[in-house]
């Protein structure tokens, strides 16, 4: 089987990659970061137009018609340009509330208790029963409560604790919604933004790694670049290796959708991203730890992703539970048993 990409999904990647150096180069970011993270209506506009948000919609509907491999594929390079704002929500929106296909509307995400991104500035909520808009999303945006993020990025408020009224008879807050939760849609509320969330962290890995080796290269210390220094190729070493097998994970999950192997992935990814962006930070020495580079931006979004959305315990969780309780799945290895090989050979 081969799980390369295909000539078209590489034309896709490069084609997100083009279009986010053209739209949100550097100065665009720092000018974004200086702004307090206040999203670009018309950014998010161009990137509706470009079909990122109406990328899975079927193609009567006005979208893409194409599946969740493809859309890592333009999250990974989302994360690695650091863009900004709540997309994983609003790509999960598309179809479900008005103008997120398009870019139109901003859409974010709440999860319980959790902090909340971008809620200021968002037209509609996802919450764990469905869409808040209108009355229910600005009696929820009044009783929330800004906090200061690590992320310059990305502004947060704290939902409120207790369901509010929002309008006549309508309860807005992810605990009212509970309850009634469509299975499917929450399903995709917590394991395909899970994914996602992932790709963009594989993109952030695979940045800073990127970032390290140029340094490294043109970095001269004792008249030799830093790279020729054992423990410098060891560190950038560590990030490859760290970043490979988180590529491979996620790449995987989203062939198969199957949730224990999206907490794999997420939980290979958050390391790789943490973890690449601290040893870039260590290889750029003391100018790494300055307001001026942008390795810090990288840790700092690292680190929210890793808290937010599906947690490392939560994975961890999820995996123990499911270790010895899952059927076979019919085509795994698992399913022919004992001593027997799935592809040929064997008795």
């Amino acid at each position: 089987m081969d799980f390369q990409l295909s000539d078209d999904q590489r034309a896709l990647r490069s084609g997100m990659r083009d279009l986010l150096g053209a739209v949100f180069d550097r100065d665009r970011m720092r000018a974004a970061v200086e702004r307090g993270g206040a999203l670009d209506r018309a950014l998010w506009r161009e990137l509706g137009a470009a079909g990122f948000f109406a990328l899975r919609l079927p193609e009567e509907d006005g979208g893409v018609g194409l599946g969740l491999p493809e859309a890592v594929l333009l999250f990974e390079e989302a994360g690695r340009a650091l863009l900004p704002g709540p997309l994983v929500a609003t790509h999960l929106a598309a179809g479900r509330v008005k103008g997120a296909a398009e870019g139109a509307a901003v859409v974010t995400a709440a999860d319980g208790d959790r902090p909340v991104a971008h809620l200021a500035e968002a037209d509609a909520v996802l919450a764990g029963g469905g869409p808040l808009d209108g009355e229910a999303l600005r009696a929820f945006v009044a009783a929330a409560r800004p906090v200061r993020s690590m992320d310059p990025l990305t502004p947060l408020h704290l939902p409120p604790p207790e369901p509010v009224v929002g309008g006549p008879g309508r309860v807005a807050g992810p605990a009212a919604s509970a309850p009634g939760r469509a299975p499917a849609y929450a399903w995709r509320l917590r394991y395909e933004a899970a994914l996602l969330s992932a790709a963009e962290q594989l993109g952030s890995a695979a940045r800073t790694t990127e970032m390290a080796v140029q340094h490294a290269r043109e970095r001269q210390q004792f008249g030799a670049p830093i790279g020729s220094f054992q423990a410098v190729k060891h560190l950038c070493a560590d990030m490859l290796a760290r970043t490979e097998p988180a590529r491979a994970a996620v790449y995987a999950a989203a062939v198969t959708g199957d949730p224990l192997e999206i907490a794999a992935a997420e939980l290979l990814a958050d390391e790789a991203a943490v973890r690449n962006a601290r040893d870039c930070l260590q290889i750029h020495g003391g100018m790494g730890f300055t307001w001026e580079a942008d390795v810090h931006l990288h840790l700092k979004r690292a680190w929210l992703r890793a808290a937010t959305g599906l947690t490392a315990a939560e994975a961890e969780e999820e995996l123990a539970a499911g270790l010895g309780s899952a059927p076979p799945r019919s085509g795994s290895s698992a399913a022919y048993g004992p001593g027997r090989s799935q592809a040929g050979g064997g008795a």
